[in-house]
C-alpha cells in the first residue's frame, strides 16, 4: 500500500551551498513562507524593487506552490491565459503557452522560466517546513523554526501559503489493510500510477475529483466516482493556442492586466449590469447560450448580477444548466446522480469545476458513480471499499480527491502564536478573525495573503496575489519611510472586518450552502464565510482607505512591558 498523509513523496531538494538561505540563525528583513505565485511575487518586488533582505522558506522541493504538489492525471488550471500569470512585462513578453488552460507540467515550466528570469531560487530554502513562529517582543522580530531545527529571525513575516495548504483525509476504518495503492491527489507519485487494466476508485467530486475522473476514466479498466454532492460543472472549452496568436495579442496585455484588477473576481469579464428578469425568456436564453458557448467561468461570473442574490434568478440559471447537462448523459441512473432534477444547493454557491468530457466519460458502461450522501464509505478491506448499505466494491487503486482544510488550514498548521503565546488554532477556535484579510491582532509586522477573509476563493489566484501583494509592499514601504517599527491590528479592527464580511455575505445565497467557502467540508470546523465576498473594487477601496489614513485600525506602538 502507498499511503502518505504528512510528507511529500517527491525527492528532497538539493541544498545550494552557494547561498545563505539554508543557514541556521538566519536574520533578514523579510521572511516569506511559501514559494508559489504569492511568495515569488513578493520576493521579487521586495528584494529587487525595495532593496530588502528577503528569504523564502518552502516546504516543497521547487517553486510553484500548488503546482509543485499537484501532478495527478488531468491536473490543470481553471483560469485561461493570460489571466493566470504574472503581469510582469519581463515575463509575459518572452513566455508563451500551448493551451488556453495550461496543465501542471506547463505551470512547472512557467515557474522554471520565472526563476531563470528573476533569479528567485537563490533566496529560497526548499525542503524547509516551518513548525513554529513566535514574536520576540524584546528584539521586535519574529522567530521561526523549521522542522529540521533551523532558526530564522525577521522584522516582517509574510505567509504566502495559498488557500489549499493543509490536506484533508478520510478517517475510514481499516485503511492500513488495503493491499493496493492509495494516493491523495496532492501526493500523487511523480512518475505516475499505472492504471491500465485496473479498477480505480475516485473519492470526491471537487475540481480535483472531476479532473482525476475524466482522465483516469479513459485509461483504467473501470473508474468509480464516490460522490457526496454533485459538482455543477461548466464546459472548459479547452483549445490549443499558438505562439503567433499570443504574440499578436501581447500589444493588448498591459490593458488586459490593468482591466482584470477592476472586475469582481480578477477575471477578464464581469457580471452583467442587468438583472435576470430584465430580459424576456427569449433574450435570457440567448444570453445564457452565449455564456455557455464561450465556456470557462463566464456562466458563473459574467452572468446576471442578481444570480447569487435572488432565489428566482438563481433558479433560471439552474434550469438552463440542468437542461444542458442532462442531455449529455444517456444512462438514466447516472444522469439522476450527476445532474439530479432536485437542486442540491443554490447554483454557483459552490465553485463549479471546469470539465472537458467528464459527463461523457462517466457515462461509459465501464465507469460508475456511487451516491454516498446517505451511504458513505465505512470500511476499507484489503481489496476494496464497503459502504454503509453493506455493499462491497473491489478496487486496485484508491485516489483520494478529498480536498483541503481550505483557506485557514495552512496557517493553523505552522505553530503560529501571537504576542501572548496563544496559538492561532485557539485564536480561531470560535471563529476566524482577521483585519483586512491580511493581518491579525496580536501579530505585529505579520502579513498574509490569499488566505482567510481576503478575496481568495472568489478570485483568480494571480490577480488576488497582485492585489494583496501590492498593499503589503506599500504598507512595508510606508512603515520604513515613517520609521514605524511596530504595526499590529486591533481587535476592534478585526471585529469590524468580520462584521462587514458577514453583512455582505448575508445578502447573498452563500450562507444557505454547505461548502468549503463556509468551512463546511471539515468536520468540527466552524461554519462561516471564510472569504471576502465583496469583489476586487470594494476590497481595493476599503484596504486603501486604511493605508491612506495612517493605518486606521492598527496600533503602531508595542504594549507597555508588564511589571
Amino acid at each position: 500500500m502507498s499511503y502518505r498523509t504528512d510528507i511529500s513523496t517527491k525527492p528532497r531538494a538539493a541544498k545550494d551551498t552557494d547561498t545563505d538561505s539554508y543557514k541556521d540563525n538566519l536574520d533578514v528583513d523579510v521572511l516569506i513562507v511559501g514559494a508559489g505565485f504569492a511568495g515569488v511575487y513578493l520576493l521579487h518586488r521586495l528584494r529587487d524593487e525595495q532593496g530588502l533582505n528577503v528569504k523564502v522558506y518552502e516546504a516543497g522541493t521547487e517553486l510553484g506552490g500548488i503546482w509543485h504538489w499537484n501532478c495527478y492525471p488531468g491536473a490543470r488550471v481553471d483560469t485561461p491565459i493570460p489571466c493566470y500569470e504574472y503581469s510582469f512585462p519581463s515575463i509575459w513578453k518572452e513566455w508563451t503557452w500551448t493551451e488556453k488552460y495550461p496543465d501542471w507540467k506547463a505551470l512547472r515550466d512557467y515557474f522554471k522560466f520565472v526563476d531563470k528570469k528573476l533569479d528567485i531560487s537563490k533566496d529560497v530554502a526548499f525542503d524547509s517546513r516551518v513548525i513554529s513562529a513566535e514574536y520576540d517582543q524584546k528584539a521586535n522580530k519574529w522567530v521561526c523554526k523549521t522542522e529540521d531545527g533551523r532558526t530564522a529571525r525577521c522584522t516582517y513575516l509574510i505567509n504566502a501559503l495559498g488557500f489549499a495548504a493543509k490536506r484533508s483525509f478520510p478517517d475510514w476504518k481499516g485503511m492500513e489493510n488495503f493491499k493496493g495503492e492509495i494516493h491523495h491527489s496532492s501526493f500523487w507519485p511523480e512518475n505516475g500510477v499505472d492504471v491500465k487494466g485496473k479498477k480505480v476508485a475516485v473519492i470526491g467530486t471537487g475540481a480535483t475529483g472531476i479532473q482525476l475522473s475524466q482522465a483516469l476514466g479513459q485509461e483504467a479498466a473501470s473508474t468509480t466516482v464516490f460522490q457526496r454532492t454533485p459538482n455543477l460543472c461548466l464546459p472548459m472549452r479547452q483549445r490549443k493556442i499558438s505562439a503567433e496568436e499570443q504574440n499578436n495579442d501581447k500589444k493588448n496585455y498591459p490593458e488586459f492586466f490593468r482591466h482584470r484588477m477592476t472586475t469582481f473576481a480578477g477575471f477578464p469579464y464581469d457580471f452583467s449590469d442587468k438583472n435576470t428578469f430584465d430580459d424576456t425568456p427569449e433574450e435570457r436564453e440567448k444570453f445564457f447560450e452565449g455564456l455557455w458557448e464561450r465556456g470557462g467561468f463566464e456562466f458563473w461570473l459574467a452572468t446576471y448580477k442578481d444570480m447569487l442574490f435572488d432565489w428566482d434568478a438563481n433558479e433560471e440559471t439552474w434550469q438552463f444548466w440542468l437542461k444542458k447537462t442532462r442531455q449529455r448523459i444517456k444512462d438514466p441512473r447516472k444522469r439522476d446522480i450527476l445532474a439530479p432534477m432536485e437542486k442540491p444547493h443554490a447554483w454557483g454557491t459552490k465553485r463549479p469545476s471546469l470539465e472537458q468530457n467528464f459527463y461523457e466519460v462517466m457515462d461509459q458502461p465501464n465507469n460508475d458513480v456511487v451516491d454516498i450522501k446517505n451511504n458513505n464509505v465505512v470500511e476499507v478491506k484489503e481489496n476494496g471499499l464497503v459502504t454503509a448499505d453493506g455493499k462491497f466494491r473491489e478496487f486496485d487503486i484508491i485516489a483520494l480527491a478529498t480536498g483541503f482544510d481550505a483557506v485557514t488550514g495552512g496557517m493553523k498548521n505552522m505553530g503560529l502564536r501571537d504576542i501572548n503565546g496563544v496559538d492561532i488554532n485557539d485564536k480561531w477556535a470560535e471563529g476566524t478573525k482577521t483585519y483586512l484579510g491580511m493581518t491579525l491582532s496580536g501579530h505585529p509586522n505579520h502579513f498574509f495573503l490569499y488566505g482567510a477573509q481576503g478575496p481568495t476563493a472568489f478570485s483568480n489566484g494571480p490577480s488576488c496575489v497582485e492585489l494583496q501583494g501590492e498593499w503589503i509592499i506599500d504598507a512595508i514601504a510606508k512603515l520604513r519611510k515613517e520609521n514605524i517599527t511596530y504595526l499590529d491590528a486591533t481587535k476592534e479592527g478585526e471585529d469590524r472586518w468580520f462584521n462587514y464580511i458577514q453583512e455582505i455575505n448575508e445578502k447573498t445565497l452563500f450562507p444557505h450552502t454547505n461548502s468549503w467557502y463556509m468551512g463546511a467540508n471539515i468536520p468540527g470546523k466552524k461554519r462561516e464565510q471564510l472569504n471576502w465576498p465583496g469583489g476586487f473594487p470594494l476590497y481595493f477601496e476599503k484596504t486603501r482607505e486604511v493605508l491612506n489614513n495612517d493605518f486606521q485600525g492598527f496600533v503602531t506602538q508595542p504594549p507597555a512591558a508588564k511589571a
